[in-house]
């Protein structure tokens, strides 16, 4: 079974239908290895299939595979595990990072508010042994605030000699490594170079949070929360700041349907816990997200930030207006009758497919696009809101865009932890250490001689 981008004979994913067996019968995980069962030991392993994610053209190397095929419940509880045991040279402080995208599903399944499902699955992990619970919000804002001083920097510099835009976000992992193992460098040039959330995450958790408790980064085992299975593909990718070489910013990837299913098999009775952030014993007292109807929100937030820097236009309500479906939006600002910005949503592969069509046609006229994988965004992502025989769970998945949509929103802008970090962490807003631990360089195979001939 292959995707129709897939260029091998034989397609490096598994398919729904491989036996258990042939996902690693030659790479045991190290739970096996060390004969350990932990609690959950019956679950059953996550992988990625080919309905699952966009990444294609055989994206996952056989090394990968190893490696992929160990991040589920199973790594999980060996460090767990390994934590109650005497030796405690080999003890991990363990670390849990969860998406906001991952609430509402929690919220939706277990019929409580957002912010009562955030403190149960805090409790709930903190009694498995995990140390700290944190939200991914605040990578969020930091690749939202990078992300808009890029574009407001392409804008000026954009000519005909310099094509510098549309730009497109780089914060979908299963988007980007399609673009660069795909579509190549006529497409990457266009990338945002603002990393991730995941990937700010775990700089803060595997530099910040790990000097301020003097510890070394390999003494953090540290698992992120996610709606979706690329998330396990990006955990994988080098390009961490060189204070981390040797250990990844994301040890395990699990999706919010697998956390489910431990807490499922669990005791759910355990004392709810608020979550922790990045600050001593402050307590995160309020769950807040960013201004997106299922994403992070960069398109409204960048648009504004543009807007305003640009245009001096202050925009407080961002109208979006569907043009070929739901999930292909824009949204426009015009001037003295003039339309000087033009954003874009496309999410899905059928709408990024569009997408690069006309682009290589030049006709695409967007200065900016938010670039999703999955149609409906974020909060559809293949680890959640799936029925049994793995399709979308559309019921659901209506309560969870209800839930979502009334969590308030906090611009990023406001955040006083983030001026802080700037410039406790990272030695100031523009400083060196910031371009380098904030941003990112694309791997891209060559796919024609010229660029993108975008017409304005």
């Amino acid at each position: 079974m292959k995707c129709e981008h897939c260029t091998r004979k034989e397609c490096s994913k598994k398919t729904k239908t491989d036996d258990q067996e042939n996902v690693s019968a030659d790479a045991p995980s190290p739970a096996q290895e060390n004969g350990e069962k932990g609690e959950f030991h019956k679950l059953a392993d996550a992988r990625i299939f080919l309905s699952d994610c966009l990444a294609c053209d055989s994206c996952v190397t056989a090394e990968e595979g190893v490696q992929l095929s160990q991040q589920n419940a199973k790594d999980f509880f060996r460090v767990l595990n390994l934590n109650k045991k005497c030796d405690t040279s080999k003890h991990k402080v363990l670390v849990v990072s969860v998406c906001p995208q991952s609430l509402p599903y929690f919220a939706a399944k277990f019929n409580v508010s957002v912010t009562d499902a955030s403190r149960r699955l805090c409790g709930f992990l903190k009694s498995l042994g995990v140390h700290y619970v944190f939200d991914t919000r605040i990578a969020a804002d930091f690749s939202i605030l990078e992300s808009q001083k890029e574009f407001v920097r392409r804008y000026r510099q954009h000519s005909e000699e310099e094509r510098t835009l549309p730009m497109l976000t780089s914060a979908c992992p299963g988007w980007v490594r399609y673009a660069e193992r795909v579509l190549g460098r006529p497409v990457t040039a266009h990338l945002c170079t603002a990393k991730s959330p995941q990937q700010v995450m775990g700089s803060l958790v595997k530099d910040y949070f790990a000097r301020q408790q003097n510890l070394s980064p390999e003494k953090i085992f540290h698992v992120i929360v996610a709606p979706c299975y690329d998330k396990k593909l990006e955990a994988l990718q080098e390009g961490f700041p060189p204070a981390l070489y040797g250990s990844r910013g994301a040890d395990c990837v699990l999706t919010s349907g697998e956390i489910a299913q431990i807490m499922e098999q669990g005791d759910l009775s355990v004392k709810d816990a608020a979550v922790d952030t990045l600050f001593g014993d402050l307590k995160e007292d309020k769950v807040m997200r960013h201004d997106g109807a299922s994403s992070d929100g960069h398109l409204a937030h960048i648009f504004r930030h543009a807007a305003k820097e640009l245009f001096n236009e202050d925009v407080e309500e961002v109208t979006y207006r569907a043009l070929r479906n739901k999930d292909f939006q824009e949204v426009t600002l015009e001037k003295n009758g003039e339309v000087v910005l033009r954003f874009a949503a496309a999410y899905g592969f059928r709408n990024i497919q569009n997408m690069i069509l006309k682009l290589k046609k030049g006709k695409f006229p967007y200065h900016f696009v938010e670039v999703l994988a999955c149609a409906g965004g974020c909060l559809n992502g293949r680890g959640q809101a799936q029925t049994p025989d793995g399709h979308a769970d559309k019921a659901l998945l209506r309560q969870m865009e209800g839930i979502y949509a009334d969590i308030p929103v906090r611009r990023p802008e406001s955040s006083a932890h983030v001026q802080e970090l700037y410039q406790e962490w990272l030695e100031g807003i523009n400083s060196p250490k910031a371009r380098e631990v904030l941003h990112t360089t694309y791997q891209s195979q060559e796919r024609g001689a010229h660029g993108l001939d975008i017409k304005w």
